[in-house]
């Protein structure tokens, strides 16, 4: 379904439908107790950080599975042992409350125990994206000012492609994580010191921390793509944390110790580390982490590890919908799943084919102040939110509101998409990024009166009843493909690179029967009488951008029509998508599979509009 079928067939939520799912909360009410004190109860100024949660379930729950990988298991004994000696270790480092350390390493134990070992001091961890490399990476690193650097193994590419630029030359400053995925013990780089080594002499028990975190401080850094076209830090407290633990954990899927969620997304990002890890950590449930989705592998994973419940993305959905239908498509123990970005399309789909009972479908971004969940388990839905929020009119193609006559804000009305707004209030906070610019350009402030202040997340949906809420569009200059954000400008700045572009747009654009919208660049070449390679065209991409940031359309055209104030037009763009509306335009796809783009012809985009390629 794409956006505006969506907006004309809208689905509605009755009283009916939420009185139906009473006796599904009803079974739920002890869980959902633990969970409020978590989600709306806690204050930031309380001695209690994520540290503290991870001690006390080593001391209950001792020999119970923490993390499953590959073929090893991890007691939550075993894991704190383990974050204990690196806690020392970095103690010994200088390393206390307030200190930042950047962690670059793939879904690995390796991963999970510095992170603990990090937070047990009241210092917190910047989650680099480990697709980005080079003056990206350079950048990320620079945003939050890391005392020590983390890299692990199969990260040592993309570090040394960002390593002059990021300014990181003190051999003491790196710390090197081996990979022991081929079997062998790889040696230490020059310039590094090998931290599984290093933490062997350290000791065992729990560091005695005399500066101690409190609820409010940083926990993370979560880096996300916005307007400025390159990545933005976004603190997350403990605070934070503990509420999407407490919200998801036991508000909304009512875990318990015997739960193993298996998650196969990145935990760099927040659905994977806040919400899915969160989740097991405040109910002593377990964990299954895979080093990257494979289709073919995830259905094998959850009966290896008995999985009840799996963190997901809508594109993942679609690429497990996309195999081959099996006689044991529903021999599992799965039952419940969390995440976000699941289509209306494919929702109730993907729950007949697979028996799954619970669609815990969320909405947050991870710096926002505002987050929505299915606690009462209802088709095509976010939830709703206890926290005050606007949807409002809005400037098509922008992430921009109206305002009227009187420099106010108008809410759309019942059922009809708006730009989501979330009210910043002292419960509500928003934590914002570490660019302190950027911080003020989310906020919308006299949004309905003189003094109020909103976060503005870029986002539309639409009310469907009950104060549900729909997904609708991601508006602005980022759009989501293969469950990342892609950053327009920072697609752009690469392109204007190339030396043989003298213009360049990017934007998203929808293909039928995928999730997100693939990207698209409209380029003017600086030689009109020259023609472009494509080949080095796209060699060139792959060595300077992240797999899912390459444009899988681009149109080459000889002009790009501009606004009175000079402005692209990229709404019409938008529009025309990657079809052939200008005779003199030639449009080029990156079709599945393929190494090279390819002229787009009408029988190819026939094809692509049947659903015949697996984006």
């Amino acid at each position: 379904m794409t956006a505006a079928e969506s907006l004309e067939q809208p689905e509605r939520i009755s009283p009916l439908d939420v009185v139906r799912q009473l006796p599904f909360l009803a079974k739920r009410l002890p869980s959902i107790a633990k969970g409020y004190y978590f989600y709306a109860l806690l204050k930031g100024d309380k001695a209690l950080a994520m540290g503290d949660i991870i001690e006390q379930n080593a001391e209950r729950l001792g020999e119970r599975p923490a993390v499953y990988y590959q073929d090893s298991m991890l007691t939550y004994l075993e894991l704190n042992t383990w974050a204990n000696q690196i806690a020392h270790y970095l103690i010994a480092r200088g390393i206390g409350r307030g200190d930042v350390i950047a962690l670059a390493m793939e879904n690995r134990p390796e991963l999970l125990a510095v992170l603990i070992g990090t937070l047990k001091l009241g210092a917190s961890c910047a989650m680099i994206n480990t697709s980005q490399r080079g003056g990206v990476l350079a950048h990320s690193l620079g945003l939050t000012n890391p005392k020590l650097v983390v890299i692990g193994e199969e990260q040592l590419d993309h570090f040394e492609s960002a390593r002059q630029e990021a300014g990181q030359q003190n051999a003491d400053n790196l710390l090197f994580v081996p990979d022991n995925e081929s079997g062998q013990d790889p040696p230490t780089p020059q310039h590094m010191v090998n931290l599984l080594s290093a933490v062997q002499e350290y000791p065992k028990n729990n560091p005695i921390i005399d500066d101690r975190p409190v609820a409010g401080d940083t926990a993370i850094y979560l880096f996300t793509s916005g307007t400025t076209g390159l990545p933005k830090a976004t603190p997350c407290s403990h605070l934070k944390w503990f509420r999407a633990m407490g919200g998801m954990g036991y508000m909304s899927l009512s875990l318990t110790p015997d739960d193993v969620m298996y998650v196969p997304l990145p935990l760099y990002h927040g659905t994977g580390l806040v919400v899915c890890w969160g989740a097991t950590l405040i109910t002593g449930a377990s964990i299954a982490i895979r080093r990257k989705f494979s289709a073919s592998e995830f259905w094998p994973d959850v009966r290896r590890y008995q999985a009840t419940c799996f963190g997901y993305v809508g594109e993942l959905c679609r690429y497990l919908l996309n195999q081959p239908e099996r006689a044991d498509d529903q021999h599992h123990s799965l039952r419940k799943m969390v995440g976000n970005g699941l289509r209306p399309s494919i929702w109730r789909q993907f729950k007949r084919r697979f028996g799954i009972e619970q669609i815990s479908e969320l909405y947050g971004a991870s710096e926002g102040n505002i987050g929505f969940s299915n606690f009462l388990n209802l088709d095509n839905t976010v939830g709703f939110s206890t926290a005050p929020f606007a949807l409002v009119k809005f400037h098509e193609g922008t992430r921009e509101p109206i305002r009227n006559a009187r420099g106010k804000l108008e809410k759309v009305k019942r059922g009809e998409p708006g730009l989501l707004l979330g009210k910043i209030t002292e419960h509500w906070a928003f934590e914002g990024y570490t660019q302190s610019e950027e911080t003020e350009k989310a906020i919308i402030r006299g949004a309905f009166r003189q003094n109020d202040a909103w976060f503005n997340t870029g986002d539309v949906l639409r009310e469907i009843g009950c104060r549900h809420l729909q997904f609708v569009d991601r508006m602005g200059d980022t759009f989501r493909w293969k469950g990342e954000n892609v950053s327009t400008t920072e697609v752009e700045n690469v392109l204007d690179r190339y030396g043989k572009i003298s213009e360049a747009i990017v934007y998203g654009v929808e293909i039928p029967e995928t999730n997100g919208k693939a990207g698209m660049a409209t380029i003017v070449a600086k030689d009109p009488t020259e023609t472009l390679d494509m080949d080095k065209l796209l060699s060139y991409l792959q060595n300077t951008l992240p797999q899912y940031a390459i444009p899988v359309f681009i149109r080459i055209t000889q002009s790009i029509e501009k606004t009175g104030t000079f402005k692209y037009r990229k709404v019409d763009l938008k529009k025309a998508g990657y079809h052939l509306t200008e005779k003199q335009d030639q449009i080029h796809v990156l079709l599945p599979g393929h190494d090279h783009y390819q002229r787009l012809t009408p029988e190819l985009t026939a094809q692509i509009e049947r659903g015949g390629f697996r984006f």
